[in-house]
């Protein structure tokens, strides 16, 4: 019971952080559980498609803040995660998608079963152009569990969607053809109390069949 009172404690008081505590900064061990409980995160096909860059340069944070909105927290918060998305590499076909689920401890024809289904899978959202966005979609998982845990450890975070979605990658030089921009994170301690949380009531959002 324990257990779950606490991940509903983190739940109900975390909050999008708008404006961070310069003064006080992530302990290491904390900020690297943070990135543990994103790698360790459930995603489709168990494909681990996020990738994690932890930005610490002041100067790049500097020039990152215009892009994205002028947000305060870029440069405020004590660390800043970029969520970048596999693309090209989950591509019907590739190499990737084999090596992952070559990890599997199956036999041989039930493994060549998955790479159909996958390649089957992939191959329909390719052809839509849809297979960016179901990788984005997975590290928002990893996301949402990041978050929650920072606030299970007393850490505030910010998800930041407010940006210049090319500028940002070609600032981070990012290669994207193999990868795309997901999501941005601040993650920190809050500056000052938060207003109090508002969400529908249970019986609007849940209904039973």
């Amino acid at each position: 019971m324990a257990a779950i009172e606490g991940f509903m404690e983190a739940m109900a008081e975390r909050h999008a952080c708008k404006r961070f505590d310069e003064s006080k900064k992530i302990p290491e061990a904390q900020l690297r559980t943070l990135l543990e409980i994103g790698r360790l995160s459930p995603s489709s096909f168990g494909m681990e498609p996020w990738r994690f860059l932890v930005i610490r340069d002041k100067e790049l944070k500097e020039k990152l803040r215009p892009l994205c909105w002028n947000q305060p927290q870029i440069t405020e918060c004590s660390e800043l995660v970029v969520i970048k998305a596999l693309v090209g590499p989950l591509a019907p076909g590739s190499a990737y998608p084999r090596n992952m689920l070559s990890r599997r401890d199956l036999p041989r024809e039930k493994i060549e079963a998955y790479f159909k289904k996958y390649d089957d899978f992939s191959a329909e959202r390719f052809g839509r152009g849809e297979l960016a966005c179901w990788s984005v979609k997975q590290c928002y998982i990893a996301a949402g569990n990041m978050m929650t845990g920072a606030m299970a450890m007393g850490i505030d975070s910010c998800a930041i969607e407010g940006f210049e979605k090319e500028k940002v990658e070609a600032l981070l030089k990012m290669d994207v053809a193999k990868e795309t921009l997901a999501l941005i994170i601040a993650f920190g301690y809050r500056l000052k109390e938060p207003p109090a949380r508002v969400r529908l009531p249970f019986d609007e959002i849940v209904s039973f069949r």
